[in-house]
């Protein structure tokens, strides 16, 4: 996998992330991120700027681009207990690589225990969505599932209580539980949560709003729901 930018090279030499192939631009002057590079016994070739806009496909690469061992997905299954109260976020075909990253970023910040998404139109681990996560790839367990509906059905099933969210609902955030594991969904950019996973919801609520504007970017409102959801 390739990545780029300074913060999620830093984080994956910090966790010992194995690089393949480390390039530097040719005009590269941040001298402190070249001593990390010096201190980690770390190879890297100096190479012209338009080779590195080829590799991240003229994405905001700060000078610097690896090759990495791929990003892991983790087994939903092996991390479900029926004896902590647990959080997750789910991703209901989320298409926005820059929101995707973002989310991952605030999760890294929270005590959310992971975050769920789908094998079909959703946005999968890419360098863009590592370089918005800014580093919190290495800290976030992302659970990739087959069915998403199948998934809550499951996790219903753990005695986790799902959540979802809609412009449309009675209740705002403040009714999400503190008392059970819970799942909170967030949907689509554009149409929101799918149908069927509204109707499988155990309560859905909304953010309160009470300017001009009737919707949030979604990793905004991520970060909104997580924060409440923890304290």
């Amino acid at each position: 996998m390739i990545i780029y930018g300074k913060n999620i090279i830093k984080e994956a030499i910090k966790n010992k992330r194995p690089i393949y192939n480390l390039y530097i631009d040719k005009k590269f002057k941040d001298f402190v991120f070249l001593k990390i590079l010096k201190k980690n016994q770390l190879i890297y070739h100096l190479v012209d700027k338009h080779q590195l806009n080829e590799k991240t496909k003229n994405h905001h690469h700060q000078g610097v681009v690896a090759e990495v061992q791929d990003y892991n997905y983790y087994n939903l299954q092996d991390y479900l207990s029926l004896c902590s109260l647990q959080k997750f976020l789910i991703l209901d075909k989320i298409h926005d690589p820059q929101n995707f990253g973002s989310i991952l970023r605030t999760l890294a910040t929270t005590d959310f225990d992971g975050v769920i998404i789908g094998k079909k139109n959703q946005v999968l681990l890419t360098g863009t969505v590592a370089k918005a996560s800014s580093g919190a790839l290495e800290y976030v367990k992302i659970f990739l599932v087959k069915n998403l509906h199948q998934t809550i059905l499951q996790l219903k099933k753990n005695q986790v209580s799902i959540i979802g969210t809609d412009a449309q609902a009675t209740n705002t955030f403040h009714q999400i539980p503190r008392n059970t594991s819970i799942a909170i969904i967030l949907g689509n950019e554009g149409v929101g949560m799918s149908p069927l996973l509204k109707k499988n919801c155990d309560l859905l609520v909304k953010i309160p709003m009470k300017g001009f504007i009737n919707s949030l970017n979604v990793s905004v409102a991520a970060a909104l729901l997580m924060y409440f959801a923890q304290f």
